[in-house]
């Protein structure tokens, strides 16, 4: 006869379907045998603890469940003929409840969420917008940008997609996280304010933390973000970096500032076509790899673009509707 702790890791193994061919007909002898009883009893107990500890559906589903598994228990502690076979059986017939279960709950879920209507909200160049979620999260929307969030949020997550840059003042709730979903990361979070940056067209993307903690996810690393921190992922080459704001001041544009750190021209150029709904061009055969710093307070394009030349030696003309920069 085996060890008790080496006959129970066999039988175990049996009741999750995980066995060698070689082993059955030791195995099959040792469970004819009653000295096993109280081994196959105990094994039984923790098959039925371990279904009960399923998470199926709402209250009424789950008390229902625990009348048909009760009913099962009963009938399997009841019966001590071929014992192996009534512990398979009954193991078969309590997943089968969770299964039924389960599913009535998916499909109920299924049908809820399929009924789910999208809000979709777009800030135009040179507007803002401020949007109020179901939850009482507060959004502002800089210029061309575009957020897509439910008319309410399901168990378990809110959800929201964003295109462009918004800065975020979530209502706080520890069971339900809120994530924030782009094209190059996801923002997740409890409860906090902070500023995304995600343009699509924007070499640099941004996440700036002005309140509590974010993590950000990316498709191959995680950053996690507290108070005046920001990440800052460059979508072309992949890297990325976390640095440490100077102060707490997240989302200048709120407050019609425009805020330049070490950015590429070529996005400055896109930030100030979306901002004063121009167009920006580069005159041919030039390279621009310029980076530009630097903060406007309520400035005009043409104070803008007169700092560029100033800080850079980058010049412009105006051409009908756009404006172009040369060397």
């Amino acid at each position: 006869m085996k060890e008790p702790k080496k006959n129970s890791n066999i039988f175990r193994r049996y009741l999750d379907n995980l066995y060698v061919s070689s082993e059955v007909p030791e195995v099959m002898k040792d469970l004819r045998s009653s000295d096993n009883n109280e081994l196959l009893d105990k094994l039984a107990d923790e098959t039925w603890e371990e279904a009960l500890a399923q998470d199926i559906g709402n209250k009424y589903e789950r008390e229902e469940y625990r009348r048909e598994a009760a009913l099962l228990l009963k009938e399997l502690k009841t019966v001590r003929t071929n014992p192996f076979r009534k512990i398979c059986t009954i193991a078969a017939s309590v997943a089968a409840v969770v299964a039924i279960a389960w599913g009535a709950v998916s499909y109920y879920n299924h049908l809820r969420d399929t009924n789910i209507e999208y809000t979709e909200v777009i800030a135009s160049s040179g507007e803002k917008k401020v949007v109020t979620l179901p939850d009482g999260s507060v959004i502002n929307l800089n210029s061309c940008t575009h957020l897509k969030y439910p008319n309410r949020f399901t168990k378990g997550v809110r959800r929201v997609e964003l295109s462009g840059e918004a800065y975020f003042s979530v209502a706080r709730n520890p069971e339900q996280p809120f994530i924030v979903k782009t094209n190059h990361f996801d923002v997740k979070v409890l409860g906090t304010k902070f500023n995304v940056k995600a343009y699509k067209e924007d070499e640099i993307v941004a996440v700036s933390v002005e309140s509590g903690k974010v993590q950000v996810d990316m498709p191959e690393a995680m950053m996690r973000l507290v108070a005046s921190e920001q990440a800052l992922i460059n979508t072309i080459s992949g890297d990325y970096r976390k640095t440490k704001e100077d102060d707490q001041r997240v989302a200048t544009w709120i407050h019609g500032n425009l805020r330049f750190k070490s950015t590429p021209i070529h996005d400055v150029a896109k930030e100030l076509e979306r901002v004063y709904n121009c167009k920006i061009k580069f005159a041919e055969g030039q390279e621009f790899d310029n980076l530009i710093s630097g903060e406007h307070d309520n400035q005009t394009l043409l104070s803008v673009l007169q700092s560029i030349e100033y800080a850079t030696g980058i010049k412009w003309r105006k051409e009908k509707n756009s404006y172009i920069l040369y060397k």
